[in-house]
């Protein structure tokens, strides 16, 4: 069976809201009695565009086409109660910075200007005035950045022509980014356990997550999940158990008991992310002598694999800046696993990176492998663990680091998964070629205030990342060998 076909017909897809985008298209309304064939054309340049957002996988709230101040003003006010996560604003010939800078200002919403011309070129022997400004759109874009650096806006911009796909791929960017902004602003994310000893990285300001991103953090109890994993019936337990075996090969050192208590406690899992609305957890307990908390967070592993799968990103160790890593991942539809380094290959120049714990499922070469183990390396507990190959090709490692004064930044850098030996010890593993020396990876990926755990992420996705911490207002620090 194929893993990935299988996973998303298996799987509910979590999903809180769509990305919302708000749209508004306009000119310079004097032009329209002095050249009476440019405003429809215009028009229907503006109904393209529409079309084309309206093909994404976001709703699109269109507030029309503005001529005027006053016009801007009724569309601003419209695109304010509509809360939506980028507003695009199109020029589609020239029009004046009074129109735009309202719709900025008043939505308190990111804004993204485009301007993209009928065709390649103008047919200069054949073009009157009339048909020069349907070619005008660029002109007021220094305009409108000057007054949006003036108001203190941050100005974003792509420029182009109607049916360039080079600049539609830009533009789309941009709509990714305001997805991983959707997600985190309406985000509830969980909090269970405590502070892995030590690890003084992994400590989070939750105020800041909130001021930060506008994310909820929920602290949660293991008590919270013991309760529900007791109410589990036989049933349900055989249950997950038969839908585990659909999305694993099981190796031959799973024990039944311990297979058995991973299913119940995903179960319980399940209920909990319900219960509590919950969009992503980060979770840690470190428990003693086989008590029942250490069983519950040594029988995580399979259900919150599951729940990643899903779109409800789980990462151990209390890593909730990992765990917001891996959400805006899956916002952009590029996996994000809970990963770390685990050794370098200085004969093959990569990196060797991965983890024990909860994996994504849509980082998986192919059938993911439940692993049984006696021992977890650092921590109480055993049980089953999750092993794959992560799929050859193109990868983004992306974390969230955190400076002196407490701000958090994107961290990125882009590699690619290659084929050689893996660790066959309950592990998600790749070995990831950065373009050079795989230690001066590591000194210079460590210089960016990364912490411990970043997400692992299917594709070259730093552009994406980088737009999104500009939408969000926060620094993005990219790290490139080559």
């Amino acid at each position: 069976m194929n893993q990935k076909v299988s996973a998303a017909q298996l799987l509910q897809p979590h999903r809180r809201r769509p990305t919302r985008i708000g749209l508004v298209s306009g000119g310079l309304g004097a032009y329209w009695p002095q050249f009476p064939e440019l405003l429809p054309q215009l028009q229907e340049s503006a109904r393209y565009v529409t079309g084309r957002f309206q093909d994404l996988d976001a709703d699109v709230i269109d507030a029309g086409f503005i001529s005027d101040a006053q016009e801007a003003a009724a569309a601003s006010e419209k695109l304010r109660i509509a809360d939506c996560d980028l507003i695009v604003i199109f020029l589609t010939t020239y029009l004046t910075s009074s129109m735009v800078l309202p719709i900025a200002q008043r939505s308190r919403t990111p804004v993204l200007v485009i301007d993209l011309q009928p065709t390649e070129a103008m047919d200069h022997a054949n073009f009157d005035t009339g048909k020069w400004l349907a070619y005008c759109g660029q002109c007021p874009v220094p305009e409108v950045a000057n007054v949006f650096r003036r108001a203190g806006i941050d100005f974003r911009s792509v420029s182009g022509h109607l049916k360039q796909e080079a600049a539609w791929e830009r533009i789309n960017q941009w709509v990714h980014a305001a997805g991983v902004r959707g997600r985190l602003r309406n985000a509830r994310h969980g909090l269970m356990g405590h502070l892995y000893p030590g690890m003084l990285d992994v400590a989070t300001d939750l105020t800041t997550v909130s001021t930060t991103f506008g994310s909820h953090v929920e602290v949660l109890e293991f008590d919270d999940l013991r309760e529900r994993v007791n109410a589990v019936t036989d049933s349900e337990v055989a249950g997950r158990l038969a839908l585990a075996r659909e999305l694993f090969v099981l190796d031959d050192s799973v024990n039944d008991d311990d297979f058995a208590w991973g299913a119940k406690v995903s179960v319980g899992l399940d209920r909990l992310v319900e219960d509590f609305d919950l969009d992503s957890v980060a979770y840690y307990h470190r428990g003693l002598a086989g008590e029942q908390h250490e069983r519950l967070g040594a029988g995580m592993i399979l259900g919150s694999s599951i729940l990643t799968a899903r779109g409800i990103p789980m990462a151990g160790e209390y890593e909730l800046r990992t765990s917001i890593a891996m959400l805006a991942a899956q916002a952009i539809g590029a996996g994000g696993s809970f990963t770390e380094i685990q050794a370098l290959n200085f004969v093959d120049n990569v990196v060797e990176m991965g983890h024990d714990g909860p994996a994504h499922l849509a980082v998986s070469a192919k059938d993911p492998l439940l692993r049984g183990l006696g021992v977890y390396h650092g921590k109480r507990g055993w049980g089953v663990s999750v092993e794959f190959d992560v799929r050859h090709g193109p990868v983004t490692t992306f974390g969230l680091g955190q400076d002196r004064d407490g701000s958090y930044v994107f961290v990125t850098s882009e590699g690619e998964v290659v084929p050689g030996p893996h660790l066959a010890i309950g592990n998600t593993t790749s070995r990831v070629d950065f373009g050079g020396d795989p230690g001066l990876w590591v000194d210079e990926w460590s210089q960016t205030g990364i912490g411990h755990h970043w997400a692992l992420c299917v594709g070259h996705r730093a552009a994406d990342i980088k737009a999104a911490a500009s939408l969000l207002g926060i620094e993005h620090r990219h790290v490139a060998l080559r």
